[in-house]
């Protein structure tokens, strides 16, 4: 993945996860999409395209590259009151959201509206309906409180929790239908550690993290206030279940942990086995209840977790139980529900992360579509936004990029024929999927309201399990993608050997028809050689070209191999973003092999491409300079200083300014075109630039 800031909320939950639900069936049919969008982006273009009059003084390119990219421009850009951070992937989200505002009031304003249109339309207007929402208060999850209520003991927690999964709820452990880590062809079902709100582990742990714990837990008692629990009562239920949720975090692994060892997630078990492990929640029971067959191996991961979860169902009193679940419950629904609850998760953000002001009501009714039916939105989106010569241009630059990425591994000097053979076989099956799926998903059947906007997150929650649960013990479909065409990001799938690039991410500043090779190439072509590279970091090249986990690699390449990245990680480890915040190279080293990876083959592509043309010197810059101006300009960026704090330890990517400069500093070509010399910050003596692709 490319993008170190998604555009929801990240670390606290955002996502509402609720429970089933019915309503009028949505046909298979699709209307056409009105083209005749006011993309509602004026003040949004100026910052979308690269502007040389923005730079710094020439001297600054050597010493501080970040300043002389984007010092002039994070000088006058503050960080909008409804965001977490501000830069170039925010502005193009921005875009992304003001063509699926006006797409959704579109459809909601259609009564007309079929298939996937009626579904965006019904959602829209549900969730812009906030005086309803406001009338109904706590009552939309009432009957799922009233369940918990009615918990007496260890058998009826476990036929909840049973119940709750059927239905699309992931309390406390997580459910996915993946590749099978040996066979990457079939689907089986992977049992994860869940159930944390703040989500990375030393969250609850950290020192410096207590005013987080402390925001959290107000939250909690805030939530319960008003479902109805007295106040003194509702502060005491908030900390107990804070404490079920910190032993489940002790049990837990954090990011990094299982951003640096990807097989963490796989234990494959049968039911005997994992049954064993968990003697008072039966798996057979478990699959049993989700509608489907038992499969005779699922992968149950981190097993300690779930030894802790089944001790706690014997040795956790019910009331603390039930407090942990209504908490769950209703920090999920908060942002569906009336606007005491929307107030109250805003709080949270403001206090954890510091956001402050909430997101407007269309936003945020944009953020629950996205969470719960994005691809009916990404349908709409690319008839009205996405053109086909984007997606033609695009597969050009995939080409160029795939052959300047083959050079590289034929020239690395460290690696074996043996390996490299091997290296190459997985460059050879590489597929790219551009824009958006080339047959999109079936969702006649989801029923959905224009009056209910809780039941139709329940319907699509529903929908949606009953859609994962199904590919179990099937094989996998390659048209599957994991993100949506409005998403303004791209990834790399190891299990598929696949790199993904939805529409939205494929316009300036990544991505500009009209611009000259050398920006192109420092934007969309180096996100493309990252996620390629990704094919090849520490993680993915534990994976094979068919997309099975083995060792591919002979113990001597895999140890040249492990050296070049220790010393990238001696690299970040001394960059430095504020007082005592220091960067995790070890954390964030799958990303900056791939930043550093992706921005050396985007340059060879570049000249690849360029080859017998002269340097046209637009701005008075080379193409060079242009070229890493352009990368650097991407990573501008600017957060909010408690952010910034919880990405240092949450976030696998590097800060935005970081990577905004430190792959370039590993380059010769940087140097060169900069004329930087030794003693300057972005020289780095050739005998310590980190080299691994």
């Amino acid at each position: 993945m490319i993008s170190a800031l998604p555009r929801s909320l990240p670390f606290l939950l955002l996502v509402v996860v609720l429970a089933g639900c019915s309503r009028a069936p949505a046909e298979r049919q699709a209307a056409p999409v009105p083209k005749a969008l006011a993309l509602q982006e004026s003040a949004l273009s100026p910052l979308m395209h690269f502007d040389a009059t923005q730079l710094g003084p020439p001297e600054q390119a050597c010493s501080d590259f970040d300043q002389f990219a984007n010092g002039k421009w994070l000088a006058a850009n503050e960080i909008p009151g409804d965001e977490l951070a501000w830069g170039a992937w925010d502005i193009l989200g921005k875009r992304s959201e003001s063509v699926q505002k006006q797409l959704a009031e579109q459809a909601a304003a259609d009564s007309a509206a079929v298939g996937t249109r009626r579904i965006v339309g019904d959602f829209w207007a549900s969730g812009m309906d906030q005086a309803r929402r406001d009338a109904l208060g706590v009552k939309p999850v009432q009957p799922e409180l009233d369940q918990i209520a009615a918990l007496t003991d260890a058998a009826s927690i476990a036929d909840y929790l049973r119940r709750t999964a059927a239905r699309g709820g992931a309390v406390p452990f997580k459910f996915e239908p993946l590749g099978d880590f040996k066979d990457s062809r079939t689907h089986i079902a992977y049992i994860e550690p869940g159930g944390l709100t703040l989500r990375e582990k030393t969250f609850y742990f950290d020192a410096d993290k207590q005013f987080i714990r402390d925001a959290y837990v107000d939250y909690l008692t805030r939530l319960f206030e008003l479902a109805g629990t007295p106040a003194p009562k509702a502060a005491e239920d908030a900390r107990q279940a804070m404490a079920f949720e910190t032993r489940l975090a002790k049990a837990s692994k954090s990011t990094e942990e299982l951003s640096r060892d990807v097989s963490l997630m796989y234990n494959p078990v049968t039911l005997a086995q994992a049954d064993a492990l968990t003697p008072h929640f039966p798996w057979s029971v478990y699959f049993r209840a989700q509608g489907i067959p038992a499969p005779a191996r699922f992968s149950l991961s981190v097993p300690a977790f779930h030894q802790q979860l089944d001790a706690m169902l014997t040795d956790t009193p019910v009331a603390a139980w039930q407090n942990y679940l209504r908490a769950q419950t209703l920090a999920k629904a908060a942002p569906a529900l009336s606007q005491g609850f929307i107030d109250a998760f805003y709080t949270l953000y403001k206090r954890a992360l510091g956001l402050r002001e909430a997101p407007p009501p269309w936003r945020q009714t944009l953020n629950t579509i996205n969470a719960h039916v994005a691809q009916p939105m990404g349908e709409l989106y690319v008839q009205a936004a996405f053109p086909p010569q984007a997606k033609s241009q695009m597969e050009t630059l995939v080409g160029n990029l795939r052959t300047a990425l083959r050079a590289r591994i034929e020239r690395v000097a460290w690696m074996s024929p043996e390996t490299r053979r091997r290296a190459m076989d997985k460059w050879a099956t590489f597929k790219p999927k551009i824009g958006y799926p080339d047959k999109w998903r079936d969702w006649s059947g989801l029923e959905t309201s224009r009056q209910d906007f809780y039941g139709n997150l329940l319907a699509a929650q529903a929908f949606n399990r009953r859609w994962e649960l199904d590919k179990v013990g099937k094989p996998v479909d390659p048209n599957d993608w994991d993100m949506s065409p409005q998403t303004v990001n791209a990834y790399y799938d190891p299990q598929h050997n696949e790199i993904v690039f939805p529409a939205a991410i494929l316009q300036p500043p990544f991505f500009d028809p009209q611009a000259d090779a050398a920006l192109n190439y420092g934007g969309i072509g180096a996100v493309i050689g990252h996620e390629m590279t990704h094919g090849y970091d520490d993680q993915g090249a534990r994976f094979g070209p068919g997309g099975n986990f083995e060792n591919w690699w002979t113990p001597a390449d895999a140890k040249a191999f492990s050296e070049r990245t220790q010393q990238l990680v001696a690299q970040y480890d001394q960059y430095r973003v504020g007082p005592g915040q220091h960067v995790n190279g070890s954390l964030t080293l799958g990303e900056n092999i791939a930043d550093l990876g992706g921005l050396a083959t985007a340059y060879d592509a570049m000249h690849a491409a360029t080859r017998g043309q002269a340097d046209p010197m637009v701005d008075g810059l080379s193409r060079d300079q242009r070229f890493f101006l352009s990368w650097a300009t991407v990573w501008r960026a600017r957060y909010t200083p408690e952010f910034q704090k919880a990405s240092l330890r949450a976030d696998p990517h590097a800060p935005s300014n970081v990577r905004s400069f430190a792959p370039s500093s590993n380059l010769a070509a940087f140097a060169a075109a900069f004329s930087c010399k030794p003693g300057d910050a972005m020289f780095r003596d050739p005998a310590h630039r980190a080299a691994i692709w």
